[in-house]
């Protein structure tokens, strides 16, 4: 049997990184497309760096050559040689031009990786991507992104089923040809990487809206999409033309073509890409209508139109040397997509969110044997990098710097930054470089935070000397260290602060050291492994609140006592802070009754709660997070063996507490209240309402259970839009309602022909808690509208299920283990990108209780002996297995 092992690919480390022998000035591409067979002529034009010399070599995976011609001369087949995904040409010199003609198979494409097709024969529509290495199942290229072109694409295809021709670039003719056949071409004047090649062909209809830049540019905005959802684009054209406006005042940046086009497919491994010019959009990312998306989801769509947009010129223009400067253009990007969602709603809310996406997703990450730095030092497969590591931590990093030069600093280093990096493949070096300069102030030693692993640690201890009126808190940090390594040495870690008073009120700083003013709230920046901070003229022990805004992604370690986490959950004016305290409140109260110990905790939460319940002043959306503890995944961190189906008995019992001491009439009249006020509107207030309704109605549901579900039946069937309707449904199928069945199969048949609200409606049966779940998985893959090759449809039941439902995924006889290995091998030999980003479910197993650990292990180590893994899924397995 071939082990693992045996089958791991070749390494591929930072440290061996060199300039590309061969560039590529301009390339011509010409199409002649199909559904079973497209082909294409590529027209090179070479340059050589004279100071390598090495051989002609260039990528090409899944190729059919059928012509290749050097300087106008067919090359015999002694003059190349194709093997192992790599042509290597000779006889190539600075200046040579190199054709190549190959065959391609979209229809046959399952790994939706190069061309490919999207839907059905009869209507789908071709289309691409290539990042990171997609283009290389396109044609011979060096497939490397400090490699930049300038690309003129010719599309040639059949009208009648081909009607809408699009590339990135500039439009640059079109026009008809014998047989029913049109053409059409498109230019782009600006160099770029190959990753960000792009094209689609088929029946699309299109939105249409005139922009005008800030520096006078006309652009052509045009957003594509199939015939029976092109009328749910209306929201994403509004958030593009937001994006715009705000990255021409935020960043000055404009944008550079005369069409802007976005195209919606339902086939598509990621959730959207930001190729120069023609943006493609998984739908469910680009869609929305408030019969068949949630609230959350009108933010996402926003939010991702914004974040590929600003992509443009933070990845296109100013694009990364190689793929371990990766978060050099999404991490940076995430930021500036967070700074715009905060911009254009609320910024506590959307801090909020981050943060705790980046709880639930990076720091169980950051914990198991698939951490690794920001930047890697090295990997096998480039697609297992796209993680929350890169993007939600890398935004982090990015934050940090913001924070430390201040608004204005942080505009002048982005300024800088993009002039200087304008049209080249830059670096982290580069970046920090550029914001240091700007700002005369050495941003280096920031660098160490991209190259490692692990969440460090910040403990904080603070003490009151009441003769001296000084209040000196004291800030140690720690780093995870690597077993046979020295200790790590300190990172700059900002920490936002500020101290109150017991009375709830705010103390004015005064920071022995330091310049004197009246501050509120001040940051510093700890630089050594412990440092202690001085306050004078404090008239009485003060509370601190820390890490403001959460100003740095670290563990806070504090001996709070219940009643001061209390303080800060009640008063402190930092919504994220506010938040903060009641998540750490109520983690202590969830250990109190893991533990059996006494429960000051518990009491100090629920009659926190309790008052901001009934208070008039505190925003709906707010209160809803405040109601809500942290999730099962986080409270899972703070055990040392895992055992999920009693985590979320626990987490039940917690919630249970709070029900209790709300009350049942207080909940009831609230939500009444709230229910009074329904709409479908959009507006935040409306938004927030119905946040708090849901919230409302799951704490409901631990104390009456019936009325709950009473309650949850009616709101069902008089749901005004899917945010109501399906927190409905949620109540209804995670209490085995016996109403649950007849709600199901209603929204079945309302949503038959619904591509992306039936996804809701099978998350929503996957993350069933408990042992049913898996049951219910099982019948559910039975659905005629379930496919196991696409990628949403797959996420919305299997990836729910194993990554969203830790109670009915962990099931201690590991049944639910060896499902997911069995899907991952037919999925691996579908598409291996979406049968790696599954497998990371196996993530932490080693911290499982013993019985499911050897469970999980076992299951982990059969897929392991498997033959013929990808390496996608070879590489995670390994990791998961192996460390």
């Amino acid at each position: 049997m071939q082990t693992l092992s045996e089958q791991a690919p070749a390494l591929i480390r930072l440290s061996d990184y060199r300039a590309p022998a061969w560039r590529v000035e301009t390339v011509a591409l010409d199409f002649d497309l199909g559904i079973d067979a497209s082909e294409l002529c590529a027209r090179l034009l070479l340059r050589r760096d004279p100071a390598q010399d090495a051989p002609l070599r260039l990528d090409g995976e899944d190729l059919q050559l059928l012509s290749i011609s050097l300087d106008g001369l067919q090359l015999p087949a002694t003059a190349y040689r194709y093997a192992d995904n790599v042509l290597e040409v000779d006889g190539a010199h600075d200046g040579s031009v190199l054709e190549t003609r190959v065959r391609l198979r979209p229809a046959a494409n399952t790994a939706l990786e190069g061309l490919y097709l999207s839907g059905s024969r009869e209507s789908g529509f071709l289309l691409t991507q290539c990042e990171a290495e997609g283009f290389r199942h396109i044609t011979f290229f060096p497939d490397r992104p400090d490699v930049q072109a300038r690309y003129s694409v010719t599309l040639r295809a059949d009208r009648e089923r081909f009607p809408v021709l699009l590339a990135g670039g500039n439009p640059d003719g079109a026009g008809e040809l014998e047989g029913g056949r049109h053409w059409a071409r498109f230019v782009d004047p600006h160099p770029k990487p190959s990753y960000l090649f792009a094209l689609v062909a088929g029946r699309l209809e299109k939105l249409e809206r005139d922009y005008v830049t800030a520096d006078g540019r006309p652009v052509q905005l045009k957003i594509w999409a199939e015939a029976d959802v092109i009328d749910r684009c209306h929201y994403a054209m509004d958030a593009l033309e937001r994006s715009m406006r705000w990255d021409e005042q935020t960043y000055g940046r404009n944008y550079d073509l005369d069409v802007f086009h976005v195209v919606a497919t339902n086939d598509f491994n990621m959730g959207a890409m930001e190729n120069k010019g023609l943006n493609i959009f998984n739908a469910k990312y680009l869609l929305a209508d408030p019969d068949s998306s949630t609230d959350e989801e009108y933010r996402h769509v926003e939010a991702v139109v914004a974040h590929e947009y600003f992509h443009n010129w933070s990845g296109n223009r100013v694009t990364c040397r190689d793929w371990f400067q990766l978060s050099l253009k999404e991490g940076l990007t995430v930021f500036r997509e967070q700074s715009f969602s905060a911009d254009m709603n609320s910024a506590p809310l959307k801090r909020i969110e981050d943060v705790a996406l980046l709880r639930r997703a990076q720091f169980p990450e950051d914990a198991g044997p698939l951490a690794h730095p920001v930047r890697p030092a090295q990997y096998s497969e480039i697609n297992n990098f796209y993680t929350a590591t890169v993007y939600e931590k890398g935004s982090e990093l990015v934050r940090m710097l913001a924070g430390r030069l201040g608004r204005d600093g942080f505009r002048r280093g982005m300024d800088r930054y993009f002039e200087r990096n304008d049209g080249r493949a830059a670096t982290l070096e580069d970046f920090l470089g550029a914001l240091g300069e700007a700002n005369d102030t050495d941003l280096m030693p920031y660098l160490a935070w991209y190259g490692q692993a692990g969440t460090p640690r910040l403990k904080a201890r603070g003490h009151y000397d009441p003769a001296r009126r000084e209040y000196t808190l004291t800030l140690a940090q720690h780093a995870p260290g690597v077993a046979g390594k020295e200790p790590r040495p300190p990172l700059p870690i900002p920490v936002k602060l500020a101290l109150f008073a017991r009375d709830g009120t705010m103390l004015p700083l005064h920071l022995q050291g330091a310049a004197s003013g009246n501050l509120h709230e001040r940051v510093v920046v700890l630089t050594r492994t412990e440092q202690s901070l001085v306050f004078t003229d404090v008239a009485s022990e003060p509370v601190p609140s820390l890490l403001r805004g959460f100003s740095a992604p670290v563990i806070l370690e504090c001996d709070y006592t219940p009643a001061e986490l209390a303080l800060l959950l009640g008063h402190d004016v930092d919504g994220f802070n506010r938040w903060e305290a009641g998540q750490q409140l109520a983690t202590r109260a969830y250990e109190d009754l893991r533990d059996g110990d006494a429960t000051h905790a518990l009491h100090a939460w629920c009659d926190a709660l309790a008052r901001l319940f009934d208070s008039e002043a505190i925003d709906d959306a707010l209160l809803a997070d405040l109601l809500t503890p942290p999730g099962e995944i986080e409270l899972a961190e703070r055990e040392t063996a895992i055992d999920p189906q009693h985590i979320h008995g626990l987490r039940q019992d917690l919630q249970r507490h709070l029900a209790e001491r709300l009350g049942a009439d207080a909940l009831y009249r609230r939500y009444q209240a709230l229910a009074g006020h329904t709409t479908i509107e959009l507006d935040a207030p409306s938004q927030a309402r119905r946040r708090l309704k849901r919230r409302v109605l799951e704490l409901l549901h631990l104390l009456d259970a019936e009325g709950a579900c009473l309650l949850a039946a009616a709101q069902y069937r008089d749901a005004p839009g899917m945010t109501d309707r399906l927190a409905a449904l949620a109540v209804l199928v995670r209490g085995h309602a016996d109403a649950a069945a007849g709600a199901l199969l209603d929204y079945r048949q309302r949503y038959a022909d619904n591509t992306l609200a039936l996804d809701k409606w099978f998350s929503v049966q996957a993350q069933m808690p408990g042992e049913p779940a898996l049951e219910r998985v099982l019948a559910l893959e039975k659905d005629a509208a379930f496919t196991p090759k696409n990628p949403n449809r797959v996420q919305s039941l299997l990836g729910a299920f194993v990554r969203g439902n830790p109670s009915g995924f962990h099931r201690v006889d590991g049944a639910g283990y060896r499902l997911l290995i069995e899907r991952l091998i037919t999925l691996d030999s579908l598409n291996p990108q979406v049968a790696a980003r599954l497998a990371t479910a196996f993530n932490g197993w080693q911290r499982l209780e013993p019985k499911r650990r050897e469970a999980a292990r076992l299951a982990i180590a059969e897929l392991a002996g498997h033959v013929g893994l990808s390496r996608n899924l070879a590489e995670i397995i390994g990791n998961v297995l192996n460390h």
